[in-house]
C-alpha cells in the first residue's frame, strides 16, 4: 500500500488538508522573513519517493552573479548537507553562526503504521478502517511537509545572511541543473567524521575551563549551555506531550464507530441520540487531531530547532576559544623567541596572524550571537502566541459543538420500546 502512496507537494496547496497548519497564518514559526529581496530562496514543490525526497529549489534574484534572474533545480536532502558542511568545515566561517543542517526525512514511523494497518485490516470494521487510513495519510503527509518546511528554512537564512550568500558552494547548490552527484560517506569516512567529533568533544572539554576576560563571551558561554540542555529537555517533553494527544485523538476511532454501528441496530428509540452523539465524537477527534498536530508545529518544532541552533551558538563559542588560546600560545612563543634570540620575526607573524583572527572572529562572533538572541526570542513570541490563537480557537469551536449537541440531543423525541412493537 504504501509503495502507492507517492505524493506530489506543489507549496501553493499547502493549505489544503489542514488550513491552520501549514496555509496563511499557521507557517513553521522557524521562517525567515526576508527584508532584502535581491536573493529569494524558497522550496516551489517536492516529490516524495520510498526512499528518497527532491526538492524543487526556486530562486530569485536580482544579484549580477547569477546568469538568470529566476531559476529552479532540484535537489535530495544529501546535497543539503553537503552544503551544511562547506558551511561548517570553511575557516572564512568561524565567526558565523552557520544554520544547522535540516533533519534527514524520515518516514519509517509512518511505514510501518500504514503497513500495520494493512495487515490488521481484516480485523477492523470499515468504517474504523477508512478513518485510521486516513489519519496515517494526513500524518504522512504533516510530516513530508514539515521536512520541506525545515529545509526551505535553511536555504532561506543562507540567503538572508549578508556573509553566506556569497558562498561559491552556495551559488553552485542553486544555479547548477544537474545533479550534484554527492555521496553518502563510506565506513572510511564515518570513521574520520566519529574520529574527528571525538577530538573535537575533548579539546572542547579542555578549553571549556579557559576563563574568557570578555564578559560578553563569557555569559554567552555559560547560558548557552544551560540553554541548550533545557530546551533539548522541553523538546523531548513536547514531543511525548503531543503523541499522547495524537494517541487521545486517535482513541475516539473504535469509540465513534461503535456508538454508530448501536445508532444503526438500535431497536428502543435511541437510534437518533447515538448518531448524532457520533457526530459529535466524530468532530471532537477532528479537532483533537489538529490541537495535536498544532502543538507538534508551532511548539515542539520550534523547540527542535532552537536545540540545534543553540548548539551551533556553542560550536561558535568553541571556535572562538580555540581561537583565543592559540593566540595567547603564540604571545608565549613570542615571548620565547625573545628571549632566545632565535626566530623572532616567525613568531612575530605568527602572533599577528592570530590576533588578527582572533579579533575578526570576535567581532563578528558578537554580531553573530546579538543577532541569534533577537531572532530566538522573536520566534518564540511568535511561535507561542500563534499557539495560543489556535489552542483558543479549537476550545471554542468544541465548546460550541458540545452546546448544539445538548441542545439537539433535548429536542429529540424518545420513543419507548413499547410503541416500537405495538
Amino acid at each position: 500500500y504504501f509503495a502507492q502512496f507517492v505524493l506530489s507537494f506543489p507549496k501553493m496547496m499547502d493549505g489544503a488538508d489542514h488550513p491552520d497548519k501549514l496555509g496563511g497564518e499557521s507557517k513553521t514559526t522557524t521562517d525567515v522573513d526576508l527584508t532584502d529581496t535581491t536573493l529569494v530562496v524558497d522550496i516551489s514543490d517536492a516529490l516524495s519517493e520510498q526512499d528518497k525526497v527532491k526538492f524543487t529549489v526556486h530562486t530569485k534574484t536580482s544579484l549580477p552573479e547569477f546568469k538568470k534572474s529566476d531559476f529552479s533545480v532540484v535537489r535530495l536532502h544529501e546535497e543539503f548537507v553537503w552544503l551544511h558542511d562547506r558551511y561548517f568545515e570553511n575557516e572564512d566561517y568561524a565567526g558565523v553562526l552557520i544554520p544547522p543542517a535540516p533533519p534527514r526525512p524520515d518516514f519509517d514511523e509512518s511505514r510501518e503504521k500504514l503497513y500495520k494497518l494493512g495487515q490488521a485490516e481484516g480485523t477492523l470494521t470499515k468504517v474504523e478502517f477508512q478513518k485510521m487510513k486516513a489519519e496515517l495519510e494526513a500524518e504522512y503527509l504533516a510530516t513530508f511537509k514539515k521536512t520541506v518546511a525545515m529545509h526551505e528554512v535553511f536555504l532561506s537564512r543562507l540567503a538572508a545572511h549578508p556573509t553566506l550568500r556569497n558562498d561559491s558552494n552556495f551559488k553552485v547548490f542553486l544555479e547548477y541543473e544537474k545533479e550534484l552527484n554527492v555521496r553518502g560517506k563510506n565506513k572510511k569516512e564515518r570513521f574520520g567524521s566519529l574520529w574527528k567529533d571525538l577530538t573535537k568533544s575533548v579539546d572542547e572539554a579542555l578549553v571549556s575551563s579557559h576563563k574568557d576576560s570578555d564578559e560578553f563571551f563569557e555569559h554567552e558561554k555559560t547560558f548557552l549551555v544551560e540553554y541548550n540542555k533545557r530546551v533539548k529537555e522541553a523538546a523531548r517533553a513536547g514531543f511525548r506531550m503531543t503523541r499522547s494527544k495524537k494517541g487521545v485523538a486517535d482513541c475516539h476511532i473504535p469509540i465513534v464507530a461503535t456508538v454508530a454501528t448501536l445508532g444503526t441496530s438500535d431497536t428502543h428509540g435511541l437510534s437518533k441520540f447515538l448518531n448524532k452523539l457520533s457526530d459529535l465524537l466524530e468532530k471532537v477527534r477532528k479537532l483533537e487531531g489538529r490541537v495535536a498536530s498544532d502543538e507538534d508545529l508551532k511548539l515542539t518544532d520550534l523547540l527542535r530547532y532552537y536545540t540545534d541552533d543553540t548548539k551551533a551558538g556553542k560550536d561558535l563559542l568553541y571556535r572562538r576559544t580555540r581561537s583565543m588560546v592559540n593566540f595567547e600560545n603564540t604571545n608565549k612563543a613570542l615571548e620565547k623567541a625573545r628571549t632566545k634570540g632565535k626566530d623572532v620575526a616567525t613568531a612575530e607573524s605568527n602572533q599577528q596572524k592570530a590576533k588578527d583572527k582572533f579579533e575578526h572572529l570576535s567581532e563578528v562572533g558578537k554580531r553573530e550571537l546579538q543577532d541569534f538572541k533577537t531572532r530566538r526570542l522573536a520566534a518564540f513570541k511568535k511561535g507561542l502566541v500563534e499557539l495560543s490563537e489556535l489552542e483558543l480557537k479549537h476550545a471554542r469551536q468544541q465548546i460550541k459543538l458540545i452546546a448544539e449537541f445538548i441542545g439537539v440531543a433535548g429536542s429529540l423525541e424518545y420513543t419507548p420500546a413499547k410503541a416500537i412493537e405495538q
